[in-house]
């Protein structure tokens, strides 16, 4: 090749050199600035972060929703409500009472350790230990009545005489309360708890091949 034709190609190339060097550059240059902008999605939750173990947390309704009704995890609301306070197991009167409920004609379990603190094992003077629906009356003073209503307020569940939780009477559906076996007109928060009592709540359209429990076979010593 000759000089002269050397020269030319060297003009020739040159400014394909330089194009190619401004596209390389271009290019770098929004590799960076799409890598700042994801970097910074993620930092402010514009862009889903693929390492994030974030977790959504369930609200539980004001009414404790629909059954099943699990303890609440911090019994302290519920306890306030239902004026009581969670301390040491009393020991000046002991007694039991049980509770059904069902709901369109199954039975709803009632959660065990209403009314405990899970973390220090404490109590009030009305709570449960098991799902098995028996109420334990542990106080440390002799003479205090304590009502159905305010078992429902530590777990959390509305109970007033037309509505149990997110259930209410309507429709064709009622909420009926038997004591002993018998119906009890009123509102069924006001029940007096005492030994030995058998409380059915049924909610749902009346059955009257349905007979709700008069008794319940207490453990001996309960």
């Amino acid at each position: 090749m000759s000089l002269n034709q050397a020269d030319q190609v060297q003009q020739y190339l040159t400014p394909v050199r330089a194009h190619q060097r401004r596209r390389r550059m271009l290019t770098t240059v929004i590799v960076l600035i799409v890598a700042t902008v994801v970097l910074a999605g993620c930092a402010y939750g514009l862009v889903p972060d693929r390492q994030s173990t974030a977790t959504t947390v369930a609200v539980t309704p004001s009414d404790g929703g629909s059954p099943p009704w699990p303890a609440p995890a911090d019994p302290y609301p519920g306890v306030k409500a239902a004026g009581l306070s969670i301390g040491p197991m009393g020991m000046a009167e002991h007694y039991h009472a049980h509770l059904d409920v069902f709901v369109d004609g199954k039975p709803v379990p009632v959660a065990a350790d209403i009314g405990i603190d899970p973390q220090t094992g404490q109590m009030t003077a009305l709570h449960t230990h098991d799902p098995n629906g028996v109420i334990h009356i542990e106080a440390d003073k002799k003479g205090d009545t304590y009502t159905l209503g305010q078992i429902f307020k530590e777990w959390s569940v509305t109970l007033t005489p037309s509505q149990i939780g997110a259930l209410k009477a309507g429709g064709g559906k009622t909420l009926a309360a038997y004591v002993n076996g018998k119906q009890t007109s009123g509102d069924p928060a006001a029940i007096v708890l005492k030994p030995h009592m058998q409380i059915a709540l049924v909610y749902g359209k009346p059955d009257p091949s349905f007979t709700p429990p008069a008794t319940y076979q207490f453990q001996p010593g309960e």
